[in-house]
This record gives structure tokens, sequence and C-alpha cells, in this order.
């Protein structure tokens, strides 16, 4: 009787091909693109007869002078993301969840989440002129305090802390969406029975609230972790210039320059490979965590 059951749900089969057949066309198909990594590739040759190499591109890879700042500047700049982008919004969340007036609290929303719907390649441009020292919006303000004017986009000191900044700026209120449904979802008979023990707003908030959103705190740290290495090209690319490459250039940058710019194919997958492996085990290592310390796992 199973197979007839089965055989009564094909259409809902069917609708799966159409999905699976991207999945595979997009997320499968171009692994087998990287024993480029291993080859002196040569588009005249395709990768079937360009010449093997081995390890050889791995090995120019790592002894690259600007390597290892490289690896520095984006485990730098993704690691104070990440703490950003986990503190930021589930404060914002707990703050906005004590505003009683839904108009208000949906209009706050709605603004701090606009620009997440903003490419880069906007916000760029945006950036560059409220960040100008000369006519910006932002050192116009810092001069009212006596402060003088700062080339946040062209010092080497300021930029990592820009990309930070601006980033969280760009997406912490789509966090905060998901701190809050993550709050609607706590039962509300835990504040009835706290407020009957005379528990204070901040007690709630540190043994109902916290508690109620751990498990959402934990996926969405255990996620963003996997993205320790992948510091954002598109923000990188777009607000960077050779003035700040010694504490601004990251591994998808330097991928970009070596790739497109100086046509090492081979040497540019060897770094994009490099990443991916390095991002896997650590995605590993922080599911396997949150397991063992949260009794939360991802797969």
């Amino acid at each position: 009787m199973q197979w007839k059951k089965r055989l009564l749900e094909w259409p809902l089969h069917v609708m799966l091909l159409p999905g699976i057949l991207i999945t595979l066309l997009f997320s499968y198909v171009p692994i087998m693109g990287i024993v480029i990594a291993f080859q002196k590739f040569s588009p005249a040759k395709g990768i079937f007869h360009s010449k093997w190499i081995g390890l050889d591109n791995f090995r120019y890879m790592l002894e690259m002078p600007n390597f290892t700042s490289v690896i520095w500047n984006t485990v730098y700049i993704a690691v104070l993301k990440i703490v950003a982008s986990l503190i930021v919004p589930i404060l914002f969340a707990l703050l906005l969840n004590e505003i009683a007036g839904a108009f208000f609290k949906r209009t706050i929303q709605t603004i701090i989440y606009f620009p997440y719907f903003l490419s880069w390649v906007i916000l760029g441009g945006i950036l560059v002129d409220i960040l100008s020292p000369s006519g910006g919006i932002v050192n116009d303000i810092l001069g009212l305090f006596g402060i003088k004017p700062i080339f946040f986009l062209g010092n080497e000191n300021w930029f990592p802390y820009t990309l930070v900044l601006t980033d969280t700026w760009k997406h912490f209120g789509y966090g905060t969406i998901v701190y809050l449904a993550a709050l609607a979802g706590i039962d509300q008979s835990l504040y009835e029975a706290a407020t009957m023990d005379g528990a204070s707003r901040w007690k709630q908030v540190l043994h109902v609230t916290l508690p109620g959103i751990l498990p959402i705190v934990t996926l969405m740290t255990v996620l963003s972790l996997g993205n320790v290495l992948n510091a954002g090209f598109e923000q990188v690319f777009n607000l960077y210039s050779p003035m700040v490459y010694s504490t601004g250039d990251i591994i998808d940058t330097l991928v970009y320059r070596i790739g497109l710019l100086d046509a090492q194919y081979g040497v540019a997958t060897a770094v994009g490979l490099f990443k991916s492996v390095v991002a896997f085990v650590l995605i590993a290592i922080s599911n396997k965590l949150a397991s063992r310390y949260a009794g939360y796992r991802i797969f």
C-alpha cells in the first residue's frame, strides 16, 4: 500500500525537479572547476588539456609576501563583523520589544530594515559622500565638537572599523527582526509568573527573555562562524582603494585581482579553494561545539 501512496504523490515530486536541477547546475557542476587549482590553466586549452602542476599553485599562494596580512585582515574584519552582528541586533530587539506602541514599533522596524535591500554599489556611493573629509555630513558633525576631519575610507587605521560599522548599519535591521520573531515565541505566562514573584524588568530579561531566545542566538552564531573567512567582497570592493590595501585587502579581493586582473586563474582558484576548506572545517567545529554545549545542531 505504501507504493500506492507514493504513486499518488508524484505531482509533489515533480515539483521538486526544478529546484533540484537548479541546485545541481549552479552548486554542484561548478565544483568540477576546482581542478584548475592544480593546473597551469590556459583558457585556450581548457581544463582537459591544461598542464597538471600538482600543488605548485598552493606553494605560490603561501609564498606571496602579502598573503599573511591578507589572511589577518580577512579574519580580523570578519570576526569584528560577526561580534557586532550578534550583539547589536539582540540589544536593539530587546529595546524594541519594550516599546508598547505598535505603530511606532513597526515604523522603527521598517526604517532599520530598509538599508538591507540596498546593494553595496548604491551604499558605496552614499558612504563616499557622507564620509568624505571635505563636505561629508559625518565630518561636519564631528567638526561641531572640534574634531579634525577624518578620511574614513582612505586612512588605513580607520578603514577596518568603517567596514564593520557600515556593515552593521546595513544588516542589523534584518537580525533585529529575526530576534523579534524569537521574542514573540516566548510563553507570556513565564513573564506573568516572574511578575508574581516580584521580578523586575531587568530580572525578567535575564531569566526569561535571554534563555527564551538562546536557541536562535546559537543558530545564528553557528551560521555566522562559517563566514569567518568571508569578510564581504562587495562591500570591500566598492569602498577600498590602494591606500588601504595594508589593512583592507581580504581573500576575496585578492582572488579578484589575481584571477581577473593578473589572469592567474590557477592561483586564484587555489586561494578560493583554501578559503572554502577552512570555512567548512570552522563551521563543522562550531556545529559540534554548539551541539555539545548548547544541545543544538543544524546538521
